[in-house]
């Protein structure tokens, strides 16, 4: 019965994890400040669980607990692929339950990505965090708990994965846990209190500086403003932009083609790779991989520009993989 409940289990945990984000840490120290463990963990989502994970000796400040933290979920994460890894490799697994296990085994590779990207950001610096960084580095620690959640639904989809739920259970529910606290402590030590939320709000792209090829020399507020008036290609800085156009007209047909000649790997300096997709109905599932960052689509409109796919459980897929548009990255990408 105990797997029966992962899925509930893990939405839980992450449900909490926001609303942890939203409460007041009026009465806490200065994140400079060293504290008992047992203090560093009250307002977290588990404090029981949390302060058995922290270390038990001494005193610290909220910056170290939290990169202590980070760090044991990061090497967590790489034990959880290793064990997804093992259950692949034993073979003797239905269809299902290997596209379950495949889908858990490419978003825990995207964890250690992403707990990579934080844990850097946070060895670099004992200081509150300004947006966007905060925020991205907060979106990337909010996208583990998401990532964990969907392979949980994934492997309580499939019937055939029984045995396999059973032995990721207990792993599983830890790793959400330790995720959790990971980003609690974050949140209680690099995140100003008026940013102490999940966003909501539409992101916007970096700015540049005038490198890079811009199609408006706006600045982000304006930005908003303009995506709304003249759609988002006319607010952002460009590194190369293409056009998909069914009839031939453009630089390709299909949007997995545009996909899959943007540059590999853009940091954003030089701006985005923009793909206009030109009105019509494109019957195609699109993925963008996690190599491709900085990649941003714009279509006619509402109505104009459709993308639309055939994949369904029903036939076999993953309801992860059976997304008409999958993006594997934490980058901004933008469809209008």
């Amino acid at each position: 019965m105990a797997s029966f409940h992962i899925a509930t289990a893990l939405s839980a945990t992450l449900l909490l994890s926001l609303l942890v984000l939203g409460r007041s840490d009026a009465t806490l120290p200065p994140p400079a400040t060293p504290v008992p463990p047992s203090t560093a963990c009250n307002g977290t989502t588990d404090p029981t669980f949390c302060r058995s994970v922290l270390p038990s000796n001494g005193t610290s400040n909220l910056y170290t607990y939290g990169r202590f933290s980070v760090a044991k979920s990061l090497a967590n994460a790489n034990k959880f692929l290793s064990l997804v890894n093992r259950y692949l490799s034993g073979g003797r697994l239905a269809a299902g339950a290997v596209a379950a296990l495949q889908d858990c085994q490419l978003l825990s590779g995207l964890n250690i990505d992403f707990l990579s990207a934080a844990g850097a950001t946070l060895n670099r610096t004992s200081s509150t965090l300004l947006d966007p960084q905060a925020e991205d580095v907060q979106t990337l620690l909010s996208a583990i708990l998401t990532n964990q959640q969907t392979c949980a639904d994934g492997l309580q989809a499939a019937a055939s994965a029984w045995s396999v739920r059973n032995g990721l259970a207990v792993p599983m529910s830890n790793s959400t846990k330790l995720y959790s606290v990971s980003l609690s402590l974050f949140t209680r030590a690099w995140v100003r209190p008026s940013t102490k939320k999940p966003r909501t709000a539409t992101p916007k792209p970096p700015r540049h500086g005038g490198r890079g090829r811009g199609l408006f020399d706006a600045t982000d507020d304006e930005m908003v403003r303009r995506m709304a008036l003249d759609g988002a290609a006319a607010a952002v800085s460009t590194f190369g932009a293409v056009t998909v156009d069914q009839s031939g007209a453009g630089n390709f047909t299909t949007v997995s083609d545009a996909v899959a000649a943007a540059p590999t790997n853009l940091d954003g300096t030089k701006g985005y790779f923009v793909i206009h997709v030109t009105a019509g109905v494109y019957a195609e599932n699109v993925v963008v991989p996690k190599n491709k960052k900085y990649v941003m689509m714009v279509g006619d409109g509402i109505g104009q520009t459709v993308i639309t796919g055939n994949r369904s459980v029903v036939d076999g897929w993953t309801t992860f993989n059976s997304a008409t548009f999958g993006e594997l990255i934490c980058q901004r990408n933008f469809f209008s």
